[in-house]
């Protein structure tokens, strides 16, 4: 499907085009056996059920031995079928824009498959050409420095108008915090809630100097000049970075720069949801970046997005429909890789907490209010009706990863050893 040179996010879809597949030989191969590809999924799903409707009218049910997620999925075109099994996520998302199925509601069908990844095992992953094909296309996604901008101006300089349009007045693109033990939250105090947890953490003291690593639209930064710190927040986002300068009080500079680039030394640095979007070619890099700005005993506050250390080989070795769609170059953090790369540059990881469920609720607040913004035209104009309803499904497809469990995001905190 073509892209207008008008049309707004025509990079972010532009670039998704060298995902794009048609079901070809190995599909007319395995369309007599679409009944042995339900079986083997309901072999794999061990927890919750799916309740299908399949396009001869008949019904099946997946699954059901053991309580977790329910879903109903109704199966328009056999296709459906094989394009999760050859081409897995990026598949399942194009027989939907397709409208070869749907479902009442996505994100219980989207937990499922993450609550039963492991014993769905690559029933419903890219297999053959087409995951050969799914990391070559994401192989010319690299965040080389040209890459990275690229990729970040594809994503995150769709417009601030449109992203203010269902952030909310902190415009924090991140998972917001929600106190479990209070009174119900709005969105908006859940996000500061977040931002002062990453401040806490790095406990600076009224001068003190904090690098901020990805600073979105500068919330945190603007939050630790209030506090009395001399901020240097970097950015590859023209966009961001010229919201974050109109809104701008304090000691605080909004810098285009490469995170490669950095050289001083900080009392704090603070990077928050920035390391997905690199590629694991470069986690040493980041670390390398971290423990070269941060003064000894000084403390770095990162949070991030990872994926099950038991689900990051296959995840890796092939393409998401994330990585295709929403983020290119983008991959979720292994954990323990992370951590193994910090302690071996002297940076010792303390006070991890994690929070996915928190994340989970932050994407429904986003998609009601998405939701909301295109129902009452408060979308900026030139997003067509392909673009938003890829950008909804993706806001379902994260709530529910969430929700599965496969995916988390964490908070830690990384001390230079003196």
């Amino acid at each position: 499907m073509g892209v207008s040179e008008n049309q707004r996010g025509g990079d972010l879809l532009a670039a998704s085009q060298r995902f794009e597949r048609k079901p070809g030989i190995f599909a007319r191969l395995l369309a007599p056996g679409f009944h042995k590809l339900l079986d083997k999924m309901d072999e794999g799903i061990a927890r919750g059920a799916v309740l299908g409707r399949l396009p001869d009218g008949s019904t099946r049910l997946l699954g059901g031995r053991s309580p977790g997620f329910e879903a109903e999925v109704t199966i328009h075109n056999w296709r459906a079928l094989v394009r999760v099994a050859t081409g897995g996520s990026v598949g399942w998302y194009q027989a939907w824009e397709a409208g070869e199925w749907s479902s009442p509601d996505p994100v219980p069908l989207f937990a499922l498959f993450m609550q039963n990844a492991a014993t769905l095992g690559d029933t419903a992953r890219a297999k053959g050409g087409w995951k050969r094909a799914l990391r070559s296309a994401h192989g010319k996604q690299r965040n080389t420095r040209k890459g990275a901008e690229k990729n970040i101006s594809a994503h995150y300089d769709l417009g601030n108008d449109f992203y203010a349009a269902w952030l909310g007045e902190t415009m924090t693109y991140s998972a917001a915090l929600f106190d479990e033990g209070s009174a119900p939250q709005t969105l908006n105090m859940a996000q500061r809630a977040k931002i002062d947890a990453i401040l806490d953490r790095v406990a600076l003291k009224p001068g003190e100097t904090l690098l901020e690593i990805g600073c979105g639209w500068g919330t945190l930064a603007r939050a630790a000049a209030d506090r009395g710190a001399k901020v240097d927040a970097i950015s590859l986002s023209e966009e961001q970075l010229a919201w974050a300068r109109r809104q701008s009080v304090g000691d605080a500079r909004f810098l285009y720069q490469d995170y490669r680039d950095t050289n001083g030394q900080y009392d704090a640095i603070a990077s928050v949801e920035m390391v997905e979007a690199l590629g694991r070619e470069y986690w040493p890099t980041f670390m390398d970046c971290v423990a070269r700005n941060l003064k000894p005993g000084g403390r770095a506050a990162i949070q991030f997005i990872a994926i099950d250390d038991a689900l990051f080989d296959s995840y890796a070795a092939s393409a998401d429909f994330i990585q295709a769609y929403i983020f290119p170059g983008g991959l979720l953090i292994r954990a323990s890789e992370f951590r193994a790369l910090g302690e071996e540059r002297g940076l010792r990881w303390t006070d991890e907490k994690r929070f996915g469920i928190d994340y989970a609720e932050t994407l429904r607040i986003w998609r009601e209010a998405f939701d909301r913004a295109a129902a009452e035209s408060l979308l900026p104009e030139g997003f067509d009706e392909r673009f938003r309803a890829l950008w909804r499904y993706y806001l379902m497809y994260c709530e529910g990863g969430f929700r599965g469990g496969g995916i988390d995001v964490y908070q830690v905190t990384l001390v230079k050893e003196r």
